[in-house]
């Protein structure tokens, strides 16, 4: 089992694409918090990147692409000590979904953003760092510039399932920043996704997500990541931040709360299914961990 993918399956990551922009000359233009993940990609030309709360700024190079994590107010420009004009006005008055900013168009970006299920901010974005940047010269860039390409002629024509085949093409895009993230830059990101890069907190990830209604022990963990219990529980608290049975039971509510919101098990079915002996224990975890009973949140996701 591959932990990255459960989790992005129980997100259910969508993707859309806003307006491009062109610019020339000298422009700065100053974008609010964004409501979903924003992801941009330099078709052409290059321009800084400036997002509050980040202390360097990003030069973005021809192919260059970027991922905002946080909802932050961020800037692009030809020049950062330039100053600003609201993006809203300049993407309001688009013609042909291009927004110009400047004069010419030395400059073009193509950008839209990515939608979760209310979950992914704790489940995945949190332990992310707030930017993400995918220089041109990788294979990851090389994939994201395709499939910003190919949901753009998907909306655009209409073709049958259109909007399945862009939703999916997102997704793509998004395993592939993660990846490069996961593998060139590990020291950055924390949490589960941390331990995805740890071999010994690796195996005992994999183990859990192949079985996770098992009784795991800490021992049995121990084992499936070949280490000495005492190893293996110092060693996936230093990398998670939790230890490895509270990290269960988390995933275990979260498989549950997935079921909860798409189907209609009953309370005491589900609690099986994921690993619990008493529908009452259940419960109590459930709780615990969101804030709900498994009825009120049923409710809530209904309502």
């Amino acid at each position: 089992m591959d932990p990255l993918e459960d989790v992005l399956s129980l997100l259910a990551a969508t993707g859309r694409l806003s307006s491009g922009m062109a610019a020339g000359g000298r422009w700065a233009v100053r974008f609010p918090p964004p409501a979903g993940v924003k992801f941009n990609v330099v078709s052409r030309g290059r321009c800084w990147l400036r997002v509050d709360g980040v202390t360097d700024p990003i030069h973005l190079a021809d192919g260059d692409c970027f991922l905002l994590t946080r909802p932050l107010a961020f800037t692009l420009a030809s020049d950062l000590d330039l100053p600003t004009e609201p993006a809203h006005p300049l993407f309001a008055a688009a013609v042909d979904g291009i927004a110009r900013a400047g004069e010419g168009d030395e400059v073009y970006l193509i950008g839209g953003a990515f939608s979760f299920t209310g979950r992914a901010r704790e489940l995945l974005l949190d332990n992310l760092p707030p930017v993400l940047h995918v220089p041109a010269a990788t294979p990851e860039a090389a994939t994201v510039r395709w499939a910003v390409a190919e949901i753009d002629a998907e909306l655009r024509r209409q073709p049958m399932a259109a909007t399945l085949v862009a939703e999916h093409l997102a997704v793509v895009m998004l395993i592939r920043i993660l990846r490069l993230h996961l593998a060139h830059d590990p020291g950055r990101i924390s949490g589960w996704l941390a331990g995805l890069t740890d071999p010994t907190v690796a195996a005992a990830l994999r183990a859990m997500h192949a079985r996770p209604a098992y009784p795991w022990t800490v021992a049995e963990l121990a084992r499936a990541a070949a280490v000495s219990r005492s190893t293996f529980a110092a060693r996936f608290k230093d990398v998670v931040g939790k230890g490895p049975l509270e990290y269960l039971t988390e995933w275990r509510i979260e498989l549950a709360a997935d079921r909860i919101r798409r189907g209609s098990d009953t309370v005491a079915t589900i609690a099986r299914v994921v690993g619990y002996g008493s529908e009452s224990a259940f419960s109590v975890a459930f709780k615990r961990t969101t804030g709900l009973s498994p009825r009120a949140y049923r409710n809530r996701a209904a309502a």
